[in-house]
């Protein structure tokens, strides 16, 4: 077997680690250093994040990133694609779906630590009610249960508490941005706090015929119940008005170039996407003693989304030559009315419980999960010239010339499904000595599906394990070893496609994962450096040896045949290198191949035996560092962020690209006034591509954004 470049540079930095941890030692004195008000700039050292339980992340035994409260308001990020640069082996797919070394996904989301994302399908999660983002990269089957093998995004909200504070805030930008915020928190008896925050902002965007409003109003109460209780409740409405979406690609050539301008949009002005949720939380924490507690969270939603777009469906033949491509200039287009809703309920607790021993250490974690979804469906479609739906010229756009009303939609008997899942796990982690430290886990999930349209239902079940060893060479570094599996069920309608003549098995994952965890400068920097590999199986794929023209002939339509390998090297440091200096960078590297494909597949360039595998850039590399002028209360900040090469589903190349963003920002008495310039070089890109009828989505161009911000 050759030795792999990656390898190379883990040994290295392995090396590395140990003398660092070597230098470090102080014959068994602890020196404490205060530096200032930086130090925890971006740099989060505590998280409950793919442990369930209260570590440092130099413990936890797998690659996890953080991104702080400063770091989202330095970058002005309002939604989470504002932020892909600062994490190590994640780009966007397609609106809210993102890969994660190398691996679609867009359902292991989570709020708090449980599921139920309020901008479930089509919407990107925004960030007025965040706290901070935490990312678990690799498979997290073992505590959160089914999703992709290539990582998890959890989101901690904003909580009551007990500090007097009131905070307005007025932003204003390109493309007529403008909105408001107010957010106050205080306490209201001595035992009872509160929170209240309100959003609104508008803006048009750079593609044609869009504009967007997002309203969200949130807050709650934190009851102290007693000195060893507390019951924090939470409430989020948001409404989020989105003119002229769904949003799909620019047309491009197969060497990824745009055929128009990246403005181009297939929708008409009166098309839409709109969102209303709820979503209510409890979430109660009590202490039995001094080794037991337990946390239990009960989360509600109900969100409802409204969707009426024109969907491009690929050229047509316009002059007649008998060939259908950007020569006719013409793409013929479908009218989609669709309202989907769901309603989510979720309960989740988990008890720790310590124990100290002769044999070392135990935190024992013991929880168990429920999560419930009833969606309902409804999806009118009128399709090309037949149904009303007129023709749209790309390169001499024509837009307005056909009218909604007129259409003849046709009922697609769409009505929604019901979905359950629960799960049960156990996990310890064991600290041995010093030295040494395991953390090992198992969790049973069973599920339990029913396409309403068919009444046809399925459950399965799975179990998936974890198991690290962790070496503590000296204090502030950290070496660990980690093996970990996933499972991803099957949708409903896919079993639904091959019930009667097969069973679709979930499509399941496992990774050995090596990494290397510093601290640097007396704790104020911290890095991390993983090397993996993931194996993805049972994929479901057509069936090569389907006769589709002869339905139940005992051959599947589906089956579980295709198999992906993801390689790569994450490397990532965050913190302070001086007192007003402060950093975050990563790299990545990913290789994600096809090991077992379907040959004569319709989607063959990207799902054939060796092919690159779908948005999955080998190189990735982000960087944002703030330097501070306290002098005269300023600072200014500087990012990048790159992606390489990539390739759509059908093929054609996405060009690599390169962003430069910066920011200046100054404090006048209790006034913060931040100027950030996105795209600063204004460089024409896409972040990734889809189908070939669909196009490459783009990149924004340069955009400017003033926020003042003042505490009362």
């Amino acid at each position: 077997m050759a030795i792999k470049p990656h390898c190379v540079l883990m040994a290295s930095l392995l090396a590395a680690s140990m003398a660092n941890g070597q230098d470090s030692k102080n014959d068994g004195i602890e020196e404490v250093i205060t530096y200032g008000r930086a130090q925890q700039f971006y740099l989060e050292k505590q998280t409950s994040i793919g442990s369930k339980i209260e570590l440092e992340q130099l413990n936890l035994p797998q690659s996890a990133q953080i991104l702080s409260a400063q770091l989202i308001e330095d970058q002005a990020a309002r939604d989470i694609t504002d932020l892909y640069r600062s994490i190590a082996g994640v780009s966007e797919f397609s609106y809210s779906g993102v890969t994660f070394r190398g691996f679609r996904d867009s359902s292991n989301v989570f709020y708090d630590g449980v599921r139920g994302d309020p901008y479930s399908g089509f919407s990107v999660p925004q960030l007025f009610n965040v706290e901070r983002v935490e990312i678990l990269k690799g498979p997290a089957s073992a505590l959160y249960g089914g999703g992709e093998p290539g990582g998890m995004i959890n989101y901690v909200t904003k909580k009551p508490s007990f500090d007097d504070n009131v905070e307005l805030s007025f932003t204003t930008g390109s493309r007529d941005l403008r909105g408001g915020s107010l957010e106050a928190t205080g306490g209201l008896t001595e035992s009872i706090a509160y929170r209240l925050g309100a959003f609104y902002e508008e803006a048009d965007s750079f593609r044609n015929n869009a504009d967007e409003v997002n309203i969200e109003i949130a807050g709650g109460l934190l009851f102290e119940l007693s000195d060893a209780t507390r019951l924090t409740t939470t409430f989020d409405y948001i409404n989020q008005d989105l003119g002229g979406n769904r949003f799909r690609g620019v047309p491009v050539d197969d060497e990824g170039r745009f055929l128009v301008d990246p403005s181009y949009n297939s929708n008409e002005a009166s098309d839409f996407q709109d969102l209303e949720a709820w979503v209510v939380q409890l979430s109660l924490e009590h202490r039995f003693n001094d080794q037991l507690r337990n946390t239990t969270t009960v989360r509600y939603l109900d969100n409802e989304r409204f969707q009426k777009y024109h969907e491009p469906r690929g050229w047509i033949d316009a002059n007649g030559d008998g060939v259908a491509n950007a020569a006719d200039q013409v793409i013929r287009r479908e009218y989609r009315d669709q309202d989907r809703a769901n309603t989510e309920y979720s309960v989740t607790t988990d008890f720790v419980l310590k124990v100290d021993n002769l044999a070392g250490e135990h935190q024992f974690l013991f929880g168990a999960d429920f999560h419930d979804v009833d969606s309902e469906y409804e999806y009118l479609r009128a399709r090309y010239e037949g149904d009303g739906v007129r023709n749209l010229n790309i390169f001499n756009l024509n837009y307005g010339l056909t009218d909604p009303s007129s259409y003849r939609l046709r009922d697609l008997n769409r009505d929604g499904a019901e979905a359950r899942r629960w799960g049960l796990y156990v996990q310890d982690y064991w600290v041995f000595n010093k030295n040494w430290s395991l953390m090992a886990g198992l969790r049973y999930d069973n599920f339990d599906n029913t396409d309403k349209a068919s009444s046809y239902s399925f459950d399965d079940s799975n179990v998936s394990p974890r198991i690290a060893l962790i070496y503590k060479p000296a204090e502030g570094s950290t070496v660990y070893l980690n093996y970990s599996e996933s499972f991803n069920p099957v949708s409903v309608g896919n079993q639904a496609d091959v019930a009667g003549e097969a069973t679709l098995e979930p499509e399941t994952g496992e990774q050995i994962e090596l990494g290397i965890k510093n601290e640097w400068l007396d704790g104020r920097i911290m890095t991390t450096a993983a090397i993996y590999q993931i194996k993805k199986q049972n994929v479901v794929q057509q069936n090569p040896n389907d006769t589709a023209d002869l339905p139940n002939d005992g051959i599947p339509p589906l089956v579980n045949i295709g198999e992906v390998e993801s390689e790569g090297v994450e490397l990532s440091l965050v913190g302070d290198l001086a007192a007003n200096w402060t950093i975050t960078a990563n790299y990545a590297y990913n290789d994600t191949q096809v090991v077992k494909g379907v040959s004569g597949d319709s989607l063959r360039n990207t799902f054939g035996d060796g092919s690159r595998f779908v948005n999955a850039p080998e190189h990735q590399l982000g960087l944002w560092t703030r330097y501070d002028f306290e002098s005269i209360d300023s600072a200014i900040a500087f990012g990048v962020d790159y992606v390489s090469e990539q390739f759509s589903f059908h093929g054609q190349r996405v060009r690599p690209y390169t962003i430069f963003d910066m920011s200046w920002q100054t404090q006048w008495n209790d006034t913060l006034i931040k100027v950030n310039v996105h795209n600063l070089f204004d460089k024409e890109y896409a972040v990734s591509g889809f189908s070939e009828r669909t196009g490459h989505f783009p990149g924004a161009p340069r955009e400017v954004v003033l926020q003042v911000v003042h505490s009362l």
